[in-house]
């Protein structure tokens, strides 16, 4: 096993003991473990992930798959028809597009949903917003809470509340990992830790940003 993998892995262990309700560690050191090919430890790093935040959405995308290479398919496809409907709920079009894809290949049907980009448009106005990782109506953010294409895809997907939380938690990763922001590499080892716990994927990011030219 390489040293880098294996360094995360550590922070990760560390921060989940540090802090058991974490749920951005638990589905961060899945990922690690998964990399790792310990399998049996990311299903369980994700399985907690998930209980401690049931919306998770890339969690479940990640624990499927990790089911599906332990050959425990038939758990991975209730668990991926589970996911999708709440990535159709929350609005997260690439975890949602995945988990289909997933289903496809196991032979299982993939869920009816309707688009929830109506009811958003609906609820979302002056200053409030549908938050994608609540789900719920939240307080609309200022302005983009940094340049370029991320920031303006974290303003309108996001709600204040859901900013001053992700705050307090990169202040954790920040104290854990001890990140230098005069080091670029450090900062995008927080940006990389801010879109896991967001549920952003850079594809996305990318493609609205491309819609709106």
């Amino acid at each position: 096993m390489g040293m880098e993998i294996q360094a995360r892995i550590s922070q990760w262990e560390n921060m989940t003991q540090a802090d058991p309700t974490n749920d951005m560690a638990w589905f961060s050191l899945g990922n690690a473990y998964k990399d790792a090919g310990r399998l049996a430890d990311a299903d369980r790093a994700l399985a907690k992930a998930l209980q401690l935040n049931p919306g998770m959405s890339r969690a479940y995308q990640l624990r499927g798959q990790v089911l599906i290479a332990l050959n425990r398919n038939e758990e991975a496809g209730k668990l991926l028809a589970e996911g999708y409907l709440k990535a159709a709920e929350r609005g997260d079009v690439m975890p949602q597009k995945a988990m289909g894809s997933l289903l496809e290949k196991l032979g299982q049907p993939v869920p009816g949903v309707q688009t929830p980009a109506a009811t958003a448009a609906g609820l979302a106005s002056g200053d409030t917003i549908v938050d994608r990782r609540t789900g719920q109506p939240g307080t609309r953010l200022p302005d983009p809470p940094m340049r370029g294409p991320l920031g303006r895809f974290i303003y309108d997907h996001f709600s204040q509340e859901t900013w001053r939380e992700w705050i307090r938690q990169g202040t954790k990763v920040i104290n854990e990992l001890r990140l230098d922001f005069s080091n670029d590499e450090h900062q995008k080892v927080y940006e990389r830790h801010m879109m896991e716990w967001l549920g952003i994927s850079p594809e996305e990011v990318e493609d609205e940003a491309r819609q709106s030219r």
